[in-house]
């Protein structure tokens, strides 16, 4: 009996190491190769095996296994981490000639004529030091004053660019991996506007997102923001790497980390100053934000000749790019209404050179925002702009504010179309609820329309929508079902063919259902879930029309905000307009089926997990919901059957744990057969 525990045991231990590697292997693959060789749900199956290992043998937990990358609990205050060999800053040139003079000391103090360096993006964001020992990570911390920083291993250790455990061999048993953790502008852009809509401070910049991410004290924080690690040098270790930076960078690379792409070797000053010119054609493409090149001495014997100053190494130097700050006067704030009906106020600015162009707006994100600055018409204001995103105030010099100036408030009514502009509670922006007929909105509004799971319009792409809106042969949607074959054959890349058949697809989507018709009004927060819920309940669209915000609120899902927004969007008496164009172009649905009471399927609640083969995810339950049932993402007690298919997720052994009967392919198939 012990010798069959004892093998069971040994059993585990080499399964849990097998898939330890093949997880770290995906995940070097995936995050630091952009080159994933599994599927996702093939990548979650191997962590969920780990898992159970693990779980049922807690001993075999290891410190580096990919289990653990978010398992540490929020601690309160971040401890220090001391460095084994000073993180020293970088001392800054911002002109060719001040390049020259740096290239000029280190050529005399060297004694020859022509320096190879090591030429890199100075990345933006938060330099940290890694510690590695026996190949294992034991500590990530912030630069600090250089000896001593923060202590952020339990953060770092969320991130996927960063190995828990070195790859391949040759590392020494002690050594220091120095790097830059990043965030791309377009996540940076993305992680703000979430922040905006929770009524959160949005970040300053990507540089301050990434450093608040890892200031964290709570790694799951961390571990849900989309963060880079881009390693650039070494620290202390125990026995010599390379005796070239450019090499030591390869080292980096055959451990597992990544290393930015655009880096090169080039020698004299002359071939620095190309390739700080080639970053400067380059930097709004860049995914990340640079603000400068930073030139390194190759040969590590050259970089110890030449020693250090009291704050920086003699022998490399950070080449700034031009500042991306600048100062204004704001001689109006407009509010800008967007394609989703947000509006934005936006700064109407004196022109002003900022990164290379002239700025004559900045945005404002929303009222909040304006109200936080404090940001007035007439105030001297400092701008910033990253990228190709419109440049942003990031503060007002009050000492120049003039006299008499009034704070901005958001207009009542939309300055496009009239309609009335709502701000929801707990919501951050404002909206015009002008949706179907608000110019500003049109083109959305259409392609949202004719969308496959809404009017299902097939052949009304983008580029036409801009066509029949941009000759006014279309103002609202209800325009759609008088186009003509004259009109569409004259336009870009229109065909006689493709006139016919977006005619076809136009008259056939006359026939519809109820659900699918809420869906493409567009009313705001309202997905397809909630419309089959609305027509569900409602049976026909007069009395929804006609329901009030308490009447709504009693339906399962929704909410005092969804039913305001859903009430204000039928108040409008141009929404309704379009609406009546509608269905008098022909526009219906099947009348009020019987009670969804009476259907085989009423009451029964399902979750669906895995692929199945005879049926996509939305046919399947759009089968459930033509018998009755309804559909749900999660488990819960109140669940009376999880369908099965292939690979299925955590929800299955949810359900097992609640005691939830369990519907394979061939069961779901024989219950809605049944009825």
């Amino acid at each position: 009996m012990a010798d069959m525990i004892r093998q069971t045991r040994e059993a585990a231990e080499r399964r849990a190491a097998a898939l330890r590697e093949q997880i770290e292997q995906h995940n070097y693959r995936y995050y630091v190769l952009d080159d994933p060789q599994v599927s996702d749900a093939d990548y979650d199956a191997l962590m969920r095996e780990l898992q159970t290992l693990e779980a049922d043998h807690p001993d075999l937990v290891t410190p580096d296994s990919p289990t653990q990358r978010v398992g540490a609990k929020p601690i309160e205050a971040l401890g220090e981490a001391r460095h084994g060999v000073p993180m020293l800053s970088l001392d800054n040139v911002f002109d060719a000639a001040e390049l020259g003079e740096f290239d000029r000391r280190v050529r005399e103090r060297l004694g020859t004529n022509r320096i190879a360096y090591m030429a890199e993006p100075k990345l933006d964001g938060l330099s940290v030091n890694l510690r590695y020992e026996k190949g294992r990570l034991v500590q990530g911390g912030t630069r600090g004053d250089g000896q001593v920083g923060e202590d952020i291993t339990a953060n770092i250790r969320t991130l996927r660019t960063i190995p828990l455990r070195l790859r391949g061999e040759g590392w020494p048993d002690l050594i220091e991996v120095r790097g830059e953790i990043v965030i791309r502008k377009a996540d940076f852009e993305h992680l703000n506007r979430l922040r905006l809509e929770a009524g959160e401070r949005p970040f300053a910049n990507p540089r301050n997102a990434a450093a608040g991410s890892l200031r964290q004290l709570d790694p799951r924080v961390t571990a849900r923001r989309p963060l880079t690690f881009f390693a650039f040098g070494i620290g202390e270790s125990s026995e010599p790497v390379a005796e070239r930076q450019s090499r030591i960078l390869e080292r980096l690379r055959h451990w597992g980390f990544r290393v930015y792409e655009r880096v090169q070797t080039v020698t004299g000053v002359e071939e620095c100053l190309a390739y700080y010119r080639r970053l400067m054609a380059q930097r709004e493409t860049l995914p990340f934000e640079v603000d400068g090149a930073v030139y390194k001495v190759d040969d590590l014997g050259s970089q110890q000749h030449l020693g250090f100053t009291a704050r920086a190494p003699r022998w490399a130097v950070a080449y700034k790019l031009p500042a991306r700050e600048a100062v204004s006067v704001v001689l109006d704030i407009e509010p800008s209404v967007g394609r989703t009906g947000v509006i934005t106020p936006v700064a109407r600015l004196e022109p002003v050179q900022l990164g290379g162009v002239i700025v004559r707006h900045a945005t404002l994100h929303n009222e909040d925002e304006v109200r936080r600055k404090d940001v007035r018409i007439g105030d001297t204001v400092m701008l910033r702009r990253a990228g190709d995103v419109i440049p942003e105030i990031i503060g007002v010099r009050y000492e120049k504010r003039p006299h008499g100036t009034q704070p901005w408030c958001m207009p009542l009514n939309c300055p496009v179309c009239g309609a009335e502009v709502i701000r929801l509670e707990h919501q951050a922006a404002h909206r015009c609820l002008g949706g179907l007929y608000c110019t500003a909105q049109r083109t959305g509004a259409i392609l949202h329309f004719a969308s496959r799971r809404a009017m299902d319009i097939d052949g009304l792409g983008e580029k036409l929508v801009e066509q029949l809106v941009g000759r006014g042969l279309v103002a609202t949607v209800a325009d759609l079902y008088s186009l003509e074959w004259a009109q569409l054959v004259k336009l870009e890349r229109m065909g006689e063919r493709s006139a016919h058949n977006l005619l076809r697809a136009i008259d056939a989507s006359r026939a519809t259902t109820l659900a699918r018709f809420l869906y493409a009004l567009g009313i705001p927060e309202v997905g397809e879930v909630t419309a089959k819920r609305l027509a569900e309940h409602y049976g026909d669209l007069d009395p929804l029309e006609r329901a009030t915000a308490d009447a709504l609120t009693r339906l399962p899902d929704i909410g005092p905000v969804l039913a305001q927004r859903i009430t204000h969007f039928f108040a409008q008496p141009h929404n309704r307009e379009v609406i009546d164009a509608l269905r008098r172009s022909g526009v219906h649905w099947p009348a009020p089926a019987a009670a969804i009471q009476s259907k085989p399927l009423a009451g029964r609640v399902f979750v669906l997990t895995g692929m199945l083969k005879g049926y996509t995810r939305e046919e399947a339950q759009e089968r459930i919901e033509a018998l009755g049932g309804r559909v749900t993402g999660h488990v819960s007690k109140n669940t009376d059957y999880v369908v099965v298919g292939d690979n299925p997720g955590s929800k299955r052994d949810k359900a097992v744990q609640l005691g939830i009967s369990l519907l394979d392919e061939s069961g779901f198939r024989q219950l809605i057969a049944d009825k």
